[in-house]
């Protein structure tokens, strides 16, 4: 969304991208306290993210435990913290209730399986591309393909519907999600990624997805008890100040994770050159939690998928000339 503009007061370009980050503290400045120089670390970013240096103020970064890699860790922050203030802030999740996610395959959506575990008796509903099923059925209770009619699959499960709906989609999805609340059920938008559907933007699917979202008629919610939510991470960080409140909600994930009660989901690492074929397959929806862009790591050779075969001895069996349009490289999967 940022490549392609579909943000409030996107930046002026040249511009580095990301939001997060994890590594090892180089420099402090000269009124910080609490770090030292060598301190293993991961810390939010207002952009600069995507780069070996990087620097944030220090209200944005946090000790990571001993036992946590660095790939994790930079998965850990956005997603986590995310899908925490959503089920326990916004919507107040409790024992026995209810959640659809969509993008269930996705690092938010992980989040969000893996905490609801921690809370006994909850209903995960999720939603995700056939082809993920296969590796997150054991983190969701229901599974549904993306493009199935999700609404009817729901209520054939449970007839009143979920307690909690969390939308990163928008569009269409709006007032479906709403129609599944039950009474007293939170719906929260926190993204909008049906708006990016083509290489660059597209005003037209942007209009199309804005016409589709479901008109909130306020009188309506008052008569059906239903509550709907928004929320940016990004926004309560860096343009309202609430970095107190995410330091506590961070201190609480840590310790989950300490109690070995979340794990980050790392899709892939790639090095910073491979950026493009990184980004082309978080847009092609072909990733199962996070993309590390890992500073350390030296680029994949280009490998064609079908003029090149390796034989048991790693050796090149057949190389056809003209097939380099057709070469990419392939992430390292871990």
């Amino acid at each position: 969304m940022v490549r392609q503009g579909n943000i409030d007061n996107p930046p002026k370009t040249p511009l580095v991208p990301g939001f997060e980050c994890s590594g090892i503290v180089e420099a402090l400045g000269d009124s910080v306290k609490g770090y030292e120089i060598g301190d293993r670390v991961m810390a939010f970013v207002n952009y600069n993210a995507w780069a070996e240096v990087v620097c944030t103020p220090v209200e944005f970064v946090y000790k990571i435990p001993d036992d946590m890699s660095f790939s994790e860790a930079a998965a850990f922050p956005m997603n986590f913290v995310t899908a925490y203030m959503m089920l326990f802030e916004v919507a107040n999740l409790r024992e026995g209730m209810s959640v659809l996610v969509h993008s269930a395959g996705g690092g938010v959506g992980q989040a969000v399986a893996q905490l609801c575990s921690t809370i006994p008796s909850v209903t995960v509903f999720g939603t995700a591309s056939t082809f993920k099923h296969e590796a997150i059925k054991d983190s969701v209770t229901h599974l549904f393909d993306r493009n199935a009619d999700y609404v009817q699959e729901v209520k054939r499960i449970s007839a009143e519907g979920v307690d909690i709906v969390l939308d990163c989609l928008c569009g269409d999805n709006t007032g479906k999600g709403l129609s599944l609340l039950k009474p007293l059920g939170t719906y929260i938008l926190y993204g909008s990624s049906n708006m990016v559907t083509g290489e660059t933007k597209s005003f037209f699917s942007f209009a199309k997805s804005w016409w589709q979202v479901e008109k909130v008629n306020p009188i309506k919610l008052y008569e059906e008890n239903k509550v709907i939510a928004g929320f940016s991470l990004l926004n309560l960080l860096f343009k309202q100040g609430r970095a107190g409140l995410i330091r506590g909600v961070v201190d609480k994930l840590l310790e989950l994770y300490n109690q070995k009660k979340i794990k980050p989901v790392v899709d892939s690492l790639w090095a910073l050159e491979e950026v493009k074929e990184a980004m082309q397959r978080i847009h092609d929806r072909g990733n199962i939690g996070k993309l590390i862009l890992d500073v350390e790591k030296t680029p994949t050779p280009l490998m064609a998928n079908d003029s090149t075969e390796t034989s048991e001895a790693g050796e090149e069996e057949e190389d056809h000339e003209g097939d380099s349009e057709n070469k990419e490289r392939m992430p390292f999967i871990q």
